[in-house]
């Protein structure tokens, strides 16, 4: 039997947003396991300028199942969404007395997996007839004697007194 799995997840990134990590996993976690519509609802009504960034990927992620898979919106569920850290871009600020300071901008990747429940994630199919199919004599002995000497006694494998280099005097 084999198990042929079927395409049923499709997923967006967004590279190089400028943003702090963690500002952004603030608001991934809130639409988490969560459905595509009810998603939307959450980041449109949430005050953070993290949302509309998280927005766009997730609009971009359910663009793409709609074109790849050919579902429909109202079966898409966020699977997986998850922020990794960026680049982290530096530049200077100019300062009092000839001075200047490091300055940090940091970025981030949003990742959105998006799955679609409607597609059975799964598909068996049977490349043999298991009625006909049966093992030869010679394939039942090599089984019997595998891990075994040729008297049918299994051998141990003795790691301390094996003859080594630590046995000389």
């Amino acid at each position: 039997m084999v198990i042929k799995e079927n395409k049923t997840e499709v997923y967006a990134l967004g590279q190089h947003i400028s943003m702090s990590v963690h500002k952004a996993r603030r608001v991934i976690d809130q639409i988490r396991g969560r459905s595509y519509e009810e998603t939307l609802m959450i980041l449109e009504l949430m005050p953070y300028r993290a949302c509309y960034p998280i927005f766009k990927v997730v609009y971009s992620a359910a663009a793409n199942a709609s074109s790849l898979l050919g579902s429909n919106e109202a079966d898409l569920v966020i699977s997986k969404a998850e922020v990794n850290e960026g680049t982290t871009m530096k530049r200077l600020k100019l300062r009092a007395r000839g001075r200047s300071y490091r300055i940090k901008k940091p970025t981030c990747h949003i990742m959105i997996v998006m799955k679609d429940i409607s597609i059975s994630e799964y598909e068996e199919t049977f490349w043999f007839k298991p009625e006909k199919f049966f093992e030869t004599d010679s394939m039942q002995e090599l089984k019997k004697t595998k891990g075994k000497n040729k008297y049918g006694t299994r051998e141990e494998h003795d790691m301390y007194n094996n003859g080594g280099a630590w046995d000389k005097k």
